[in-house]
């Protein structure tokens, strides 16, 4: 049991690398932070720092989610079955994105690392969820609407694609996170006033 929870440990501080904090330090010289939405994950990059930057902390976020989920419980023989340790080593590397020791606690919505937990766990099913969200992306230009769905119909598909029931569960509180750190987006959705990505 110890060996779970120390690997679990390691997940979360692998999560908790403030990517987006570190790209605006060293290539901006400004505190992330106080820019944009204040928020440390990629999009606020994009907006901030530029596209480059944006798109390679979006890739490095998506890993810190997909390497420990796909690796760690291949390599670690535990008390517990194969999935419900993957799931466990999935939500350490997501509350380190969101909750990273690194920046007083407070980190981005987990998107991207969520999704790359799950990509690591159903690939199909995020697979189909990445397209919708660049479809919905690429058509209305508000990277929080195509978030938004794409947490919504994660849990759907992993049910369609018959994941285990724990990956189920998982997708479907991870949604409800989502969705909850998105309340302030949505509220701009609805009153016309939230922010446009500009891809050019």
């Amino acid at each position: 049991m110890n060996l779970i929870v120390i690997y679990i440990i390691f997940a979360y501080l692998i999560g908790s690398i403030p990517t987006g904090l570190i790209f605006g330090r060293l290539l901006k010289g400004i505190d992330i932070r106080d820019y944009g939405s204040g928020n440390i994950g990629a999009t606020n990059v994009f907006r901030v720092v530029g596209k480059i930057p944006g798109i390679i902390v979006l890739i490095i976020d998506i890993l810190k989610g997909f390497a420990p989920v796909l690796m760690i419980p291949q390599l670690v023989n535990v008390p517990i079955s194969k999935g419900l340790f993957s799931v466990l080593i999935g939500a350490a590397a997501i509350s380190g994105h969101n909750w990273t020791v690194f920046s007083r606690f407070k980190g981005g919505k987990g998107v991207a690392t969520g999704a790359g937990v799950f990509l690591a766990l159903n690939p199909i099913a995020v697979g189909i969820t990445l397209v919708l969200f660049f479809v919905l992306v690429a058509l209305t230009k508000y990277i929080s609407l195509g978030s938004v769905c794409s947490a919504v119909i994660l849990p759907v598909l992993l049910m369609l694609f018959k994941s285990p029931l724990e990956y189920v569960l998982f997708g479907l509180i991870m949604s409800l996170i989502v969705i909850y750190r998105h309340k302030e987006n949505i509220k701009r959705l609805l009153q016309g006033t939230e922010n446009k990505i500009k891809f050019l």
